[in-house]
């Protein structure tokens, strides 16, 4: 993959995770964190193993992060995209969607 490719990859990255690494890191020990997804096998649910993934790329030096990184990274970003596309209407405060975009490190009450 071209630098190009990996540039745009971490630009729209760091749009769609709007959550640091230590904020990412306390949410996901939470309750609220572990009551929504889809679950594999009754084991961990995707979102939540995507989110330790994310905290990891975050605080990994950029010039660090390799090939599978950058494939994870998009497949953040076309999460947050097509969830934030789904918004409910009203308060979205205490909701599975919002808690499922937390785990994938986007906090849409976050401004």
């Amino acid at each position: 993959m071209s630098t190009d490719d990996h540039e745009e990859t971490w630009s729209q990255f760091r749009d769609a995770v709007n959550m640091t690494a230590g904020e990412l890191d306390t949410w996901l020990s939470t309750d609220e964190s572990t009551s929504v997804g889809q679950k594999s096998g009754g084991g961990e649910a995707t979102g939540h193993a995507s989110g330790r993934r994310i905290v990891t790329i975050l605080q990994t030096k950029k010039t660090d992060l390799d090939d599978d990184d950058y494939a994870h990274m998009r497949k953040v970003v076309g999460y947050v995209k097509r969830h934030l596309a789904q918004r409910p209407s009203g308060d979205v405060e205490g909701t599975p969607w919002r808690y499922s975009l937390m785990n994938w490190g986007h906090d849409p009450e976050k401004s």
